[in-house]
């Protein structure tokens, strides 16, 4: 893409989803260079693309709050609860192309913030949490392809306790454990992209 077409598509944006709100201008400038360009690419959905986002963020924290599944944030059921439901939504409203490179692109962004040593919701980015979240970012498009929009959140829900998505493997007391059941240390997890963390149904 030429810069010429790029400061188009930029004033595209500007107009048609920021409207000179600072605060949408400041999330803009919180996104990933991978989340930016889908927002260049994408204009005239951005503005939908967001409000589902944040629409996103609140169920699941209401499902979380009310313990109609386990987990807290990353790698539990709530995290999977979290990206199925943004993505069958997503598919709804922008279609699931859209919705597919929105999630790649995320992922994308978070490998680069490993890279800075960035942190996601607390925790660093790894290989590991990224399949999770491709995986699940696909079980909501099909979901969103075929399901009726007001029952996105229980199909989603049960998709999660039917063991449809995937989780990373964690015992009773939150330490993370290898495809053979074992602890891993701490300190063989702390700043590395690839490690032995499990992928196990959602259900597990």
């Amino acid at each position: 893409m030429n810069f010429k077409f790029l400061i188009i598509f930029l004033f595209l944006f500007m107009i048609t989803v920021v409207s000179a709100q600072e605060s949408n201008i400041k999330k803009f400038k919180q996104l990933s260079c991978p989340e930016k360009w889908w927002v260049v690419l994408h204009p005239f959905v951005v503005k939908k693309t967001l409000k589902i986002t944040e629409e996103s963020r609140k169920v699941s924290k209401l499902v979380m709050q009310e313990k109609l599944l386990k987990g807290t944030g990353n790698s539990g059921q709530i995290d999977a609860f979290r990206h199925t439901f943004w993505m069958a939504s997503l598919t709804q409203k922008i279609g699931w192309r859209r919705a597919k490179k929105l999630g790649k692109a995320h992922e994308k962004g978070n490998y680069r913030d490993y890279k800075k040593h960035r942190l996601e919701d607390g925790t660093l980015p790894d290989k590991i949490s990224s399949e999770m979240d491709l995986f699940n970012n696909d079980v909501g498009i099909r979901i969103g392809e075929t399901a009726h929009t007001l029952e996105i959140e229980n199909i989603v829900i049960e998709a999660v306790k039917e063991g449809k998505c995937k989780i990373i493997k964690k015992d009773v007391e939150g330490n993370f454990l290898d495809c053979e059941g074992n602890v891993i240390l701490k300190e063989l997890l702390k700043g590395k992209w690839e490690n032995e963390k499990c992928l196990v149904d959602s259900n597990n």
